[in-house]
């Protein structure tokens, strides 16, 4: 403060730092004895980057596959798939002289949005990539969405078209680069299950196809060598170089036999034929192998689904409020009982995975599954509906004259289930589930 005093100094000339000086050395003896004032902006700027991040979490839920109940998430899906074969279908009809004679403004144009739009989703990709790793620093989080395959394909799709107007020289090669745009079609794939079946059943069975192809490139190999040793003396403007004989083997081991190239020799024939049989077998071999992939994914989804509806499992609905003591406690501290799990949490439209650091909050659903009670012996609950003249009419729970071995579980009131807290008052026409070892009059046997 003395050093702020020193650079103003007390000239008439300097009224106007004075006073700003002053104002100064006034908010700092207010900070020295307030600790609140000095974190203010701290709080601030992170409530800034909070509502920023939320805001980011939100655009990449709209931006990636949505769910069916938000809306907007799917009718950018829509609007992302129309985008795609818009463009497809234009590149096509492009090629076709007489109809870009005829449309090629309108069809330029209609390439020209739908390239703007993929651009702007790249853009929307790269800004909300750190909200799909949120365990990576931010950086790292945008590099691995920038160099994975999604990415680079998204970044193809567009940049091919505007290369061209900063190198007007490679514009050739540029547009062999739009080719690249058809690998958008994956984008579709991952917006249906049965597409996506696919997908699963070649990286499944990855191992097996790798496999495979490793066979069938040594006998592509080897066959091409021997071949060339037979035919190359007797045709060597055909034969001329292994290379002649690589191709021999690709069109006869994959059984396409295109007839520019074939073995005139009598050993060169029959070495052919045994190739030709091996070839049945080598492409039989990864067709094999993907159909039984897709048997096996078939036949789990199958039981998956027959265990959601044999399996002896139940779940419940608990809805959250700000009293309850769960409300703002994480998944991993809630303290559940062996057997009890939370199964989804329903956080107004959206479904959230119940991960252990997930913190609760009021207004949640909670949907809890347990294993049911096994055994022979079944558990008898009590059924007793209060007419006018039960003495428990108008009594509170926790003031009703039962033993200790008798426990109220549910009370039904026109047809709405109610938890029996000890504030619960009962009223006429009330059905009480409730589980004793003694006897009620006027009760009913409810076995389960």
């Amino acid at each position: 403060m003395s050093a702020i005093k020193r650079a103003v100094g007390h000239s008439p000339g300097r009224k106007l730092v004075d006073k700003n000086a002053a104002l100064l050395l006034n908010y700092d003896k207010r900070a020295e004895g307030r600790p609140e004032l000095e974190g203010a902006g701290v709080r601030r700027d992170m409530a800034d980057k909070n509502r920023l991040y939320s805001h980011k979490k939100r655009l990449s839920e709209i931006i990636e596959v949505g769910s069916s109940t938000d809306f907007i998430s799917r009718l950018y899906d829509v609007i992302n798939s129309l985008a795609i074969v818009v463009n497809l279908t234009v590149s096509i009809v492009y090629t076709f002289e007489e109809l870009r004679s005829r449309y090629g403004g309108w069809l330029v144009g209609v390439e020209a949005a739908t390239v703007a739009f993929f651009a702007v989703d790249y853009c929307l990709r790269l800004w909300t990539a750190q909200c799909l790793h949120p365990k990576l620093p931010p950086l790292r989080g945008t590099l691995k969405y920038v160099f994975s395959f999604s990415g680079l394909v998204d970044l193809l799709s567009f940049l091919p078209y505007y290369l061209p107007i900063f190198f007007p020289s490679g514009t050739v090669a540029f547009r062999m680069f739009r080719v690249m745009r058809i690998f958008r079609l994956f984008r579709i794939n991952a917006y249906y299950d049965s597409l996506n079946v696919i997908t699963q059943v070649i990286a499944s069975k990855r191992q097996q196809l790798m496999s495979s192809v490793f066979i069938i490139l040594v006998l592509m190999l080897a066959s091409s060598l021997c071949m060339y040793s037979l035919e190359h003396e007797a045709q060597p403007e055909v034969f001329s170089n292994a290379f002649s004989g690589i191709w021999w083997s690709v069109s006869t081991l994959l059984t396409v036999g295109y007839g520019d190239i074939y073995p005139i020799t009598t050993l060169g024939k029959l070495f052919g034929i045994g190739i030709a049989f091996l070839g049945v077998g080598m492409v039989a071999i990864p067709t094999g192998i993907i159909s039984a992939g897709f048997v096996d994914q078939y036949s789990r989804i199958k039981r998956i689904s027959e265990y959601g509806h044999e399996a002896d499992v139940h779940f419940i609905k608990v809805n959250l409020s700000g009293r309850d003591r769960w409300s703002e406690q994480t998944v991993k501290n809630l303290g559940l009982p062996a057997g009890i799990i939370v199964a989804a949490i329903q956080r107004g439209e959206q479904i959230v995975v119940p991960r252990g650091d997930v913190k609760l909050l009021p207004g949640d659903t909670l949907v809890l599954g347990a294993e049911s009670v096994g055994g022979d012996r079944p558990i008898d609950l009590k059924e007793v509906v209060l007419r006018q003249q039960n003495p428990w009419n108008g009594q509170r729970v926790r003031d009703l004259d039962i033993s200790r071995q008798t426990i109220i579980v549910m009370v039904k009131r026109r047809g709405k289930a109610l938890i029996p807290n000890g504030d619960l008052v009962l009223k006429e026409g009330d059905r009480i589930i409730l589980y004793t070892q003694g006897h009620i009059r006027a009760d009913h046997t409810i076995e389960i």
